[in-house]
């Protein structure tokens, strides 16, 4: 993803000035082309991401557009005063990357998480926020910030994405089938619709029929769009993120608010965290929500809605 991300804003800044790029000394296997070709619009800030966010504000207050560039809880939860009171309170267009969201840097452990991220970018006022599953998705989100400057939340992985449309799609929709299906509706963000639609793949073995729709835009959230989608399936939602104020949690206030009554379950990192520690694939299995996980708690789902 890292690369997609870096081609298309490299392209994109090739032929616009206005376009910046700040990284808190991160990046440096993807971001040197863009460094080398445009040196005055690309700053290192250093290791001082507090710092940098609210340099990239004062940037953007400038008629720029910048990219601020760390991995995920250093983009997030160490300078989040700045990009409340900086970025966000003044509606400047900033899109903050967030690499190696979820888990992604399992063996470094908690500190290197990024599980409770959505739910803090969620509450921050004029705060958009992509959570891309491939790369056709990654380069859609950065093309709907260009198209449409603001406080933007880009949440990224870090290994290399599956591919998962077979060109960009319309991001803007919110919402994307990406394999039908009868009995339910698996609904999900980021890398791990990968593993949905394996788990899909499994248990369409077993006569279970169910339909895959990845989420790339939380907010605004897409509810009207996935009540299409979905035609009055019961829903099970999965994210690479704390079961606690994120993708699902962002799906039931948005079913309440419609008046909508659904069947959910909600799959992801419980919020106590957990006391095992290891590799992304290791914490994701651990968490249920690896392929062999999904198809559990989906059997599961449809039992108890019996």
């Amino acid at each position: 993803m890292r690369t997609a991300l870096m081609r298309r804003i490299t392209d994109s800044a090739s032929s616009d000035p206005s376009i910046m790029f700040v990284t808190g000394d991160l990046g440096f296997s993807v971001v040197e082309e863009f460094r080398d070709l445009l040196p005055k619009q690309f700053i290192n800030c250093g290791v001082a991401e507090q710092a940098m966010m609210s340099m990239a504000a004062g940037i953007a207050s400038t008629n720029k557009r910048v990219f601020a560039y760390s991995i995920s809880n250093f983009a997030t939860f160490r300078c989040l005063e700045q990009i409340r009171n900086d970025i966000t309170f003044h509606g400047h267009s900033v899109c903050i990357v967030s690499v190696g969201a979820g888990a992604s840097y399992g063996t470094l452990g908690y500190s290197h998480h990024g599980l409770e991220d959505l739910a803090i970018m969620r509450v921050l006022p004029g705060m958009r926020i992509f959570s891309p599953a491939d790369n056709y998705e990654t380069s859609s989100a950065i093309d709907a910030f260009l198209d449409e400057p603001g406080p933007t939340y880009l949440r990224l992985g870090r290994a290399p994405a599956t591919q998962i449309h077979a060109g960009v799609p319309n991001i803007s929709r919110g919402a994307l089938e990406v394999r039908s299906g009868s009995d339910a509706s698996i609904l999900a963000t980021g890398s791990v619709v990968s593993a949905c639609l394996s788990a899909a793949e499994s248990l369409s073995d077993s006569g279970v029929d169910v339909q895959v729709v990845s989420v790339p835009r939380i907010k605004p959230f897409p509810i009207g769009q996935i009540l299409e989608l979905t035609q009055g399936r019961s829903l099970i939602t999965v994210e690479e993120h704390s079961t606690t104020g994120g993708f699902g949690s962002a799906l039931l206030e948005s079913l309440s608010s419609q008046r909508e009554s659904r069947f959910v379950s909600v799959l992801g990192f419980p919020p106590e965290g957990l006391e095992v520690h290891g590799s992304q694939g290791f914490l994701n299995k651990a968490a249920g929500i690896d392929p062999s996980g999904i198809v559990k708690s989906v059997i599961d789902h449809l039992r108890a809605q019996r």
